[in-house]
């Protein structure tokens, strides 16, 4: 396959490699998901996050394409005289993140995971080359000879596989512009590379913002945690991390409580009027959780259950009436149940309404039900 005649049969020649393609292309197909596998499992040890990964060998019809394609400098030959062995993409793994930062996450991994074979930022290429397109990673890996002294991985000893990595605004513009199928500036007409010039930017300012979002809300929630975990409530918004900060340092953890149940609470107090937790503590201040459980049930609950037999009685009537199920018939009755059993017992029921206090101006306004 190596000797190029006068006059090279380019069908013939993808026709050859996509038959010897299909008898290995379930090797190709098993090691990109013992890739995919392996990045998994580092991930989730590193706790990092990302959209999804991807695995797939390389379409047969997609290779006899490749193997087909003339050579840029001498186009009477292929780009491909070996295609199974140049060709490097025949199995490969696609990473798409949330955000960019999380993209040098996932090069020290795969660095730590595979032998880098080769490294390249295709964004940088495409400005090279006057191409449209939106920048990725790609990588060329073996797995690691540690690794594939195992019996599973013997077997891929010498392998090479692909790696790509894109946000999730990368991945999109990727598959649109595939979609579109311009790929060289000097052929798109000047009205669509207009808008394909404005829409990169867009992409690349979102992809910006959003990161910027995410790095603001983690340095919001970690002043959030620690000002509760100080004692220092005024202004501290209702979140539902900062709620249950607040709860475990109030009422104690409880490991048993999942994150949707700080969620629903915090829009349960959302709802009531409350809008930072300084309001809710002082509400709740002058009960004891524990004793209102065993007025109720004789036992202690969990943790969002003790809170919220708290605020029913710092709130009376306003909590059934602003409650998430306040349209259901059994709701009302069994609360004033509740309510009568607070009073009987003697403990104080209050017409606490967080509706009435001074709002902090940089927050958004209370909602109100009804």
């Amino acid at each position: 396959m190596n000797d190029i005649a006068e006059g090279f049969d380019f069908q013939s020649h993808a026709d050859r490699a996509v038959t010897e393609y299909l008898k290995v292309q379930g090797f190709y197909q098993d090691l990109a998901e013992s890739i995919r596998r392996i990045i998994e499992e580092s991930l989730r040890r590193r706790d990092v996050k990302v959209h999804s990964i991807q695995a797939r060998a390389k379409d047969p019809r997609s290779l006899g394409k490749k193997a087909a394609r003339p050579d840029e400098v001498d186009p009477a030959k292929p780009k491909y005289s070996n295609p199974l062995e140049e060709i490097t993409d025949l199995a490969a793994v696609r990473i798409i993140a949330y955000f960019p930062n999380t993209l040098g996450q996932l090069d020290e991994t795969l660095r730590n995971e595979f032998d880098v074979v080769e490294w390249s930022d295709k964004g940088q290429i495409l400005v090279e080359e006057e191409r449209f397109g939106y920048q990725s990673i790609h990588y060329l890996v073996r797995i690691k000879r540690n690794r594939s002294q195992l019996p599973e991985y013997e077997r891929f000893r010498d392998a090479v596989a692909e790696i790509q990595l894109r946000t999730i605004l990368q991945h999109a513009w990727a598959e649109i512009e595939h979609d579109i199928q311009y790929k060289g500036a000097t052929v798109i007409p000047l009205e669509i590379r207009r808008r394909f010039m404005a829409l990169a930017g867009m992409l690349e300012l979102a992809d910006r913002e959003f990161q910027a979002i995410q790095s603001a809300d983690a340095e919001l929630r970690a002043a959030a945690r620690t000002s509760v975990v100080q004692g220092r409530l005024e202004g501290v918004e209702i979140t539902p991390d900062a709620l249950k900060a607040y709860l475990d340092r109030r009422l104690g953890p409880d490991g048993r409580i999942s994150g949707w149940s700080y969620d629903w609470i915090a829009r349960l107090l959302h709802r009531l009027g409350f809008r930072t937790l300084d309001q809710v503590d002082a509400a709740i201040k002058q009960y004891d959780d524990d004793r209102l459980s065993r007025i109720i049930s004789g036992v202690r609950p969990g943790q969002t259950t003790r809170f919220e037999y708290m605020l029913l009685a710092a709130l009376g009537e306003e909590f059934i009436k602003r409650h998430h199920f306040v349209g259901y018939e059994w709701f009302g009755p069994k609360q004033r149940e509740i309510l009568e059993q607070f009073r009987s017992a003697g403990e104080p029921v209050a017409t606490f309404d967080p509706l009435t206090l001074p709002v902090t101006a940089e927050l958004p306004p209370p909602v109100r039900s009804g």
